[in-house]
């Protein structure tokens, strides 16, 4: 049985999300401190460090994300069970006006608006993902995304920070870029395919924007150099 589309968008989501903060975050600081200090122990110091506050700060910001997300639609579910009960005629109308939308009309829309409005759980449900575009969510949503997102941020972080445990410092800095570009086009690419999009423009972007941004931190470390020791 294939999987509920909607829960491998939200995946795919929270994996890029994670393995590109990583990836782009954790190249930034190992670039800085590559160029302040050339110093591979501070160089690999500094990136794990980051590698697992970036991986717990992800996690968290996706789990408090999606339980505000949860909280919003049992707010907006609430709300309609009021409007459903107050104004039961407006309701309908949008119910109506909804499937109009959609090409329904004559005998075969008012069979569809009385259906639906029929029970109120149904009534509800369909007020929550055709006009307000929102879907449950719980704790255990919320819990998911935060391991994904995790998991994906130290993934993510890894990547460039490998060349430095088996190159000198000056051509680990080169090589973790070329990968990060790389895996980033790749990354790109994927969801281009996956979503909507061309792939390769969907790859260069993310390659050109990740790699940009992480190069700011080399700018950073150059300006702010530590003298070598005398």
């Amino acid at each position: 049985m294939r999987g509920d589309p909607h829960r491998q968008a939200s995946s795919l989501s929270d994996v890029i999300l994670g393995g590109q903060d990583g990836l782009v975050n954790v190249l930034g600081v190992i670039l800085g401190v590559a160029a302040a200090t050339q110093d591979v122990r501070i160089v690999l110091v500094a990136g794990l460090a980051a590698t697992f506050a970036e991986s717990v700060s992800m996690g968290a910001v996706a789990y408090t994300s999606t339980l505000a997300d949860a909280d919003v639609y049992e707010s907006e579910r609430s709300r309609e069970y009021r409007h459903i009960q107050q104004v039961p005629h407006l309701e309908r109308a949008e119910i109506k006006k909804i499937y109009e939308n959609k090409g329904f009309q004559g005998e075969l829309l008012d069979h569809i608006v009385d259906t639906i409005t029929s029970n109120a759980d149904v009534w509800v449900a369909v007020m929550m993902a055709e006009e307000h575009q929102l879907q449950p969510t719980n704790r255990r949503e919320a819990m998911r995304a935060a391991l994904v997102v995790g998991l994906s941020a130290i993934i993510g972080s890894l990547i460039p920070l490998a060349p430095f445990v088996l190159f000198p410092v000056q051509i680990s800095m080169v090589i973790s870029v070329v990968i990060t570009a790389l895996v980033l086009f790749v990354v790109g690419a994927y969801k281009a395919q996956k979503t909507v999009g061309h792939p390769g423009k969907s790859g260069l972007e993310m390659a050109i924007i990740g790699t940009i941004s992480a190069l700011v931190g080399y700018g950073v470390g150059a300006l702010l150099k530590v003298p070598a020791a005398p």
